[in-house]
């Protein structure tokens, strides 16, 4: 038997899975990183922290699988769009990378996007927000001189750690199309938008394509790693992409719902739908796109909510299982690192509302959950008001589908059949991607039917739906209500 395996980097770990040529997961494991938050609306991760995360995940699987290195075929890395790394001469990092959650950058986004913002979005089919490469770039130029000047290589996550394997520096034009340095229609760097940047295209990385083998694992690699010096490895791509893959949504019309450390709803379709609410993205199936909204901390919140308060998720939903819908009155917004879909705000803050002595910690849970389910139904109305037609059913994606009550809660909120996978994992994506490259998959249509697996629909009950959308009314005037403050306040 022979073994493919993919590797994926999130907000907050990364996941490795291996599956053998009929599709079968052979093993998976994960290992956390941590974030660091130095200032307000910073986000940043040590790219170090990702390589030994992957070093651990390799070794683990290899001895949960008991197989030999030389079985597996070839490797294939996705992560996070636009995180990205700078790089000096000698291809070491000069700063810690920004994470694309970063908010430092609001400044540089709202002037790019009052100067040039037509020019940006027509060439990147995105509007300037601090999420981007582009304003992060000014930010260091304005506030690190001294390293932007530094500045020889620009690396993102995945293809940072793919060069630590192979030596091979190189983007893919998935990930690159994030970067807002990238020509969207062209689908190569933007002389304008490097222009406006600071930069020139010999800090930028090649592009290829997702599922291209760029190298082999180098010896010192596959001593660190234990895989075999020589497993190709593939470019690879951005974990949204690589979930969507691996849910089976490679068909124009189908949809994906996502409760990852982000939370998004893509609607796979046969173009781009430039907007300014929407990311637009292609699709590893050539000819396909899927634009979606996106909300930036959906099980990211929970994550910040175990980690803060304490407690195992097992634990926590349990608690809050006990609860009614609606969390007695209390109300959380998850905007602790500002807001995408529809506000494209980045000052914008998380917050409960209505508390009363009475509120014990599963209130507080369970209005967790219901907080980011109602910012997914903001998204899901945005579509709709945008023309763009949702089905009744969609496959639930990311980490935060594991959870029973979170699955039943965001079905509830959007009314909408919530369709489950065995595993929906970016890294199960990646392993099918190197699948293709290998030759053992014809195209991305024969990987998903051979290796997604159905695994159950929740249904929305239809009194839930209703009283979630009374609520979701509250949940829009309460922002309206302290959307003012924070904007007068500012980045504290």
């Amino acid at each position: 038997m022979k073994y493919l395996l993919g590797a994926d980097f999130g907000g907050t770990a990364s996941k490795a899975t291996l599956l053998d040529t009929t599709g079968r997961i052979a093993a998976e494991h994960t290992v956390e990183y941590p974030t660091y938050y130095p200032k307000p609306g910073w986000c940043e991760q040590e790219p170090e922290d990702w390589n030994r995360a992957l070093e651990e995940n390799i070794r683990r699987l290899l001895e949960k699988s008991g197989i030999r290195a030389a079985d597996i075929l070839a490797l294939a890395l996705d992560s996070a769009t636009h995180t990205w790394v700078m790089c000096g001469e000698d291809f070491k990092p000069l700063r810690p990378a920004i994470h694309w959650t970063d908010s430092r950058a609001d400044r540089e986004a709202m002037a790019l996007r009052r100067e040039q913002g037509d020019e940006i979005f027509s060439l990147s089919f995105h509007r300037p927000d601090t999420i981007w490469t582009l304003p992060q770039l000014l930010w260091v130029k304005a506030h690190e001189p001294e390293k932007f000047q530094k500045l020889r290589y620009i690396f993102f996550e995945k293809d940072y750690i793919r060069f630590c394997l192979t030596g091979v520096w190189c983007t893919d034009y998935i990930e690159a199309q994030g970067s807002m340095l990238f020509d969207s229609r062209r689908r190569a760097w933007s002389g304008e938008l490097m222009e406006l940047a600071g930069i020139s295209g010999e800090v930028l990385p090649p592009v290829v394509k997702p599922a291209n083998i760029v190298g082999g694992i180098t010896r010192e690699a596959a001593g660190r790693t234990g895989l075999a010096e020589g497993t190709p490895v593939l470019c690879g791509t951005t974990d949204t992409v690589m979930e969507v893959f691996a849910s089976g949504a490679v068909r124009a019309g189908d949809v994906t719902v996502k409760l990852a450390t982000a939370g998004r709803i893509c609607v796979i379709t046969d173009r781009p739908y430039p907007h300014e609410q929407l990311v637009n993205y292609p699709h590893v199936a050539e000819g396909l796109w899927y634009p979606g909204t996106a909300t930036k901390a959906a099980a990211g919140s929970y994550r910040w909510y175990r980690d803060t308060f304490g407690g195992s998720y097992e634990a926590l939903n349990r608690e809050a299982e006990k609860v009614s819908i609606g969390s007695e009155g209390l109300l959380y917004h998850p905007y602790i690192k500002g807001e995408l879909t529809p506000y494209a705000d980045p000052l914008l803050c998380g917050s409960f509302i209505g508390i009363r002595a009475s509120h014990t910690r599963a209130h507080f849970t369970r209005s967790v959950l219901e907080g980011v389910s109602l910012s997914l139904l903001h998204s899901k109305k945005t579509l709709e008001e945008l023309g763009i037609a949702l089905p009744k059913r969609a496959v639930l994606i990311g980490g935060g589908a594991r959870g029973a009550l979170w699955r039943q809660i965001t079905a509830d909120c959007l009314g909408m059949e919530l369709e489950a996978t065995v595993s929906s994992d970016s890294s199960l994506g990646s392993a099918m991607l190197a699948g293709i490259a290998a030759g053992v998959f014809r195209d991305v249509e024969e990987a998903a039917k051979v290796c997604v697996r159905k695994d159950g629909v929740t249904k929305p009950i239809p009194e839930h739906t209703k009283k979630y959308e009374e609520l979701f009314q509250e949940y829009v005037a309460v922002h309206d209500a302290l959307a003012p403050i924070y904007q007068k306040r500012g980045m504290v």
